[in-house]
């Protein structure tokens, strides 16, 4: 599928294990409810769906059941970056060849490189493979901040077509689409909870944690807001909110996952070193679930 400009909803899908291992049936069956729903894409193999504790084998299982149960329904950007420029080069390769549509690239973590390296990594990857790439900007994760400046350079290479803006900081997301106004550079958001406020100073969607658990709202909530009806978006968006926030109560994905469990899903298996939610975020994630008119949970739950 040949794709020049995202926009709408991308879900960052979680990866269901079960017994330790990877839950290919679940992961299926999450593709299947993430397309009738509505979503615009799927981006397998983020952060969300638990990279760093996925072994060569099940990385590479993940992003072929993502692509085959798709089937080039929508879009599928395959979480491909890390904190090594050739290793980033030979995963977006190998997702291209698989038959993804487009490369997420994270910023290079740990080693926190300068603003310089940032662009000589990202372009370095974009000279050397032929797919279409995401900026993925999350510095509360990687230690590093991809600056508007760093990314109005790299918008400029013809690969590069959009960024995952998850700074937290809507005065950044606004020199973004001040800069990139015109030229079919696309700024998803990276934090739910700030999806609606992004598109509202010319973002083009989200890469979605919650679209996990409900793909649905969150088409509408983007698709309204596209079509610039702010009154139904503003109404999804604060119906959302509180689920939003409960979705980031621990480290990302737990709750996302225990919401899934609780809506029978998936299990709410995570891998060490993440660890299952404390009593207390338990409670905070099971009474958003409740309070949230979009989803219905048994009273057992």
């Amino acid at each position: 599928m040949a794709i020049s400009r995202l926009e709408g909803t991308f879900t960052a899908l979680i990866s269901p294990f079960l017994d330790g291992a990877l839950d290919e049936r679940a992961l299926r069956s999450l593709v299947e409810r993430q397309i009738a729903e509505g979503v615009s894409g799927l981006v397998p193999c983020g952060t969300t769906g638990e990279t760093p504790t996925l072994t060569g084998v099940e990385y590479d299982r993940v992003v072929r059941i993502t692509i085959e149960q798709t089937a080039g329904r929508v879009p599928v950007v395959v979480g491909t970056g890390g904190n090594d420029t050739r290793a980033t080069i030979a995963r977006t390769r190998a997702a291209q060849a698989a038959g993804a549509d487009a490369a997420l690239i994270v910023t290079p973590y740990y080693n926190k490189p300068t603003q310089h390296g940032l662009y000589a990594h990202f372009a370095a990857v974009a000279d050397a493979c032929d797919l279409p790439i995401v900026l993925y900007n999350v510095p509360g994760r990687t230690g590093v901040n991809l600056l508007p400046e760093t990314v109005l350079r790299l918008a400029e290479l013809a690969p590069v077509i959009a960024v995952k803006e998850a700074s937290g900081n809507l005065d950044q997301a606004s020199e973004l689409a001040a800069g990139t106004a015109g030229f079919g550079f696309s700024i998803l958001s990276g934090d739910d909870s700030l999806t609606l406020p992004i598109m509202s100073v010319g973002g083009r969607g989200v890469v979605s944690v919650v679209a996990n658990i409900l793909p649905g709202a969150v088409s509408r909530m983007t698709g309204a807001a596209l079509a610039g009806d702010y009154e139904t978006a503003r109404g999804i968006h604060l119906d959302l909110f509180d689920l939003c926030r409960a979705m980031f109560v621990e480290t990302n994905p737990v709750p996302v996952k225990t919401a899934a469990g609780l809506l029978g899903l998936c299990s709410p298996e995570v891998r060490l070193p993440l660890a299952s939610l404390s009593p207390a975020a338990f409670e905070r994630v099971v009474a958003a679930v409740r309070t949230c008119r979009f989803t219905q949970i048994a009273e057992a739950a």
